[in-house]
């Protein structure tokens, strides 16, 4: 199951959920106030593993250190 971002629309608050694909917002509550009003907020993700072969070649972390611009 997917897990989903929420703002509160009275406080503001951010908070997950995990849910089923597709399922909406309905019957959610903010934890913090209580209120019904949440919209799903666009977030984004960030994954582990893959082509170990383009994570050889960013080994050094960033483009400016040792062997970068001169």
């Amino acid at each position: 199951m997917p897990l989903y971002e929420y703002r509160c629309r009275e406080c503001g608050r951010r908070f997950e959920v995990l849910q089923r694909l597709g399922q909406g917002s309905e019957g959610l509550a903010c934890p913090q106030c209580g209120a019904p009003g949440v919209e799903k907020q666009f977030s984004t993700f960030a994954a582990a593993g893959g082509d170990s072969s383009r994570a050889s070649s960013h080994a050094g972390g960033g483009g400016c250190g040792p062997g970068g611009f001169t």
